[in-house]
């Protein structure tokens, strides 16, 4: 697994702390359980960080978490890692990454689409995330986003609630989910969610002691989603069709990424006796209201 920007550190801990739980779940043995947190840690993490004193940051940050042993590069991701391993016998190896997270700089080329495109060519299997400015999906990364479905297949396009990132920044970001190794086809199904009530109310209060609680049913909700992503419509829970859409995207186009459910706007039979019984109220009433004025002007 890998990050492949700036913040190198914090997804890598996540990252890791995600791996070691999961194999706390499915290894029973110590001493096995042992020697997978040591691999882990050792061989299946790889972080870039470009500048020299947040790579000594991330490095620090690392070992206070318990590891001094993942590969954390001071390097440029975008012109000199050739991906490969950093250290000792292994830095002529590739890293064989299967999982890739990042929240790229939105300043970058694309809105920072320039590291999925790089990050995700150099890898032969597994699967992306990415959180970033949603207009990447919707025309300021065209070029970059073709490219990337040459070789990856979008699997879904999830919209986040506005305030995500409350007191650093106000943009509208989506996730990004994807299959690397298998281009995309014009018939591949998009999962297309609108994540925006996400359950979380947030603040931006200094003195605060919380600025996010959990008000509607959040840990559900974001449990929903994940099962929405791997699992498709039968997972539909909490969310509504409305926020759940199955559409297509064309591979030549890079500007379609974000789409929502279609709202049907053909009228129902219900719809037009629902206007004919308005129309009649509306009708009758004025009538009444007639005869009341003309009674009033007779002295009746």
């Amino acid at each position: 697994m890998w990050d492949f920007a700036t913040g190198s550190a914090g997804l890598l801990v996540a990252s890791m702390n995600e791996m070691l739980n999961d194999a706390k779940e499915k290894i029973k043995s110590p001493d096995e359980l042992y020697r997978k947190s040591a691999e882990i840690k050792a061989n299946q993490l790889l972080g870039l960080e470009i500048l020299s004193e947040v790579y000594m940051l991330a490095i620090l940050n690392m070992i206070m978490m318990g590891d001094g042993s993942s590969n954390i590069l001071n390097e440029d991701s975008l012109k000199t890692f050739n991906g490969n391993y950093g250290f000792d016998e292994k830095k002529d190896t590739k890293f064989p990454a299967d999982a890739f997270v990042l929240n790229p700089p939105y300043s970058a080329p694309g809105n920072g689409m320039i590291f999925v495109e790089r990050a995700l060519s150099m890898m032969n299997k597994g699967y992306a995330a990415i959180i970033i400015q949603n207009s990447a999906g919707s025309g300021k990364a065209v070029e970059y986003n073709k490219n990337i479905l040459k070789h990856s297949t979008l699997l879904a396009s999830i919209k986040m609630p506005i305030d995500l990132f409350i007191g650093k920044s106000s943009v509208q970001t989506n996730i990004y989910v994807f299959r690397i190794g298998e281009a995309h086809q014009e018939d591949d199904t998009v999962k297309f969610i609108d994540f925006s009530v996400d359950g979380y109310t947030r603040t931006n209060r200094k003195k605060a002691s919380c600025n996010l609680r959990d008000t509607n049913h959040a840990k559900e909700r974001y449990a929903e989603l994940v099962d929405l992503v791997r699992f498709g419509k039968s997972k539909l829970n909490i969310f509504t069709e409305k926020e759940y859409y199955e559409g297509k995207i064309d591979p030549k186009n890079g500007a379609d990424w974000n789409q929502t459910a279609p709202i049907d706007t053909k009228p129902t039979i219900e719809d037009f006796k629902k206007t004919v019984s308005d129309y009649l109220a509306w009708e009758v009433s004025n009538l009444l209201k007639n005869q009341n004025t003309e009674d009033e002007r007779l002295g009746k």
